[in-house]
């Protein structure tokens, strides 16, 4: 094998003054934009009977729902000691530097931001969460790109030929390389143990590939149900495929069986529902385009 690409690149994009602007920070602004401005295009198409100041409303309780949901799903489910905190440091609710945000928990957040805002304004709930499925996937690919600049959530040791070095798993390298003598011969010679870019390959299903069908898909009028159901069923999919070569969290390990992960254990549901909302779709109407 020869030299594996190193990922050990500077989390800080740049610095405003004192300020650190992290890449994993601009990923996130990049996706709420690029979401921003599709959803104004899908609008101006009269794929949502609202206006433009509506529409804003929308993206910003969309991501109060991103925020919130997803921390406080995090701190529930993957926090290193469980729910403790909640009654012996609840601040650590706010200590984003320390853990992170769960995608599943952002979903929660943006379905239920979804269903107060189309209570609002009178619209069925899946009429818009099939505006909003097909822009989700530029902020989880940009995310799951974030994470490799990071050198974070890596994956298994692996021989494939674009099996890279994490520097941040160099810790975890040394234990596994101390009982499999070919993993120590690698650590010898390359300075740490190739391993699977799962962050890449999220990025490329959760992100690219997502976001090409359900685009494609989107570009006229669909039947009520589908897109959404598309959407939970591909990242269902892709997530637990994913699980597969990705080193679970550490505070947390396999559920079962040496292989199941947390995240598999939430991503089943999300295939149960996409199977679903595909089902109910094949007898569901489909929203007219608005007048403009």
């Amino acid at each position: 094998m020869t030299q594996p690409f190193t990922v050990d690149f500077n989390p800080v994009a740049f610095h405003i003054g004192p300020v650190q602007v992290h890449w994993y920070g601009l990923m996130y602004l990049l996706g709420f934009l690029g979401a921003g401005l599709l959803g104004e295009r899908r609008r101006r198409r009269g794929r949502l009977p609202v206006s433009r100041d509506a529409l804003s409303d929308l993206a910003f309780y969309a991501m109060l729902g991103i925020i919130v949901g997803g921390r406080v799903w995090y701190m529930l489910f993957y926090y290193a000691g469980g729910p403790h905190w909640i009654w012996t440091d609840p601040l650590a609710l706010f200590k984003v530097w320390d853990g992170g945000m769960s995608f599943h928990g952002g979903l929660l957040g943006v379905l239920a931001a979804a269903w107060w805002w189309s209570r609002r304004h009178r619209l069925h709930f899946f009429d818009t969460m099939d505006f909003v499925a097909p822009l989700v996937p530029l902020g989880l690919g940009l995310g799951r790109l974030g994470n490799f600049i990071n050198g974070e959530l890596w994956g298994k040791p692996g021989s494939v030929p674009w099996a890279m070095i994490f520097p941040n798993a160099k810790p975890e390298d040394v234990q596994l390389a101390h009982d499999q003598p070919a993993l120590a011969q690698q650590l010898a010679q390359f300075g740490g143990i190739p391993r699977h870019p799962s962050q890449l390959y999220e990025m490329a299903l959760e992100g690219v590939v997502m976001f090409a069908v359900l685009w494609l898909v989107s570009l006229k009028p669909r039947p009520r149900y589908l897109i959404s159901g598309l959407f939970a069923l591909m990242y269902g999919c892709f997530r637990f495929g994913v699980e597969f070569v990705r080193v679970p969290d550490p505070q947390l390990g396999y559920l079962a069986w040496g292989w199941l992960t947390m995240g598999q254990v939430q991503s089943l549901p999300l295939i149960v529902v996409g199977l679903v909302l595909v089902a109910l779709s094949r007898r569901a109407p489909t929203l007219a385009l608005a007048a403009h």
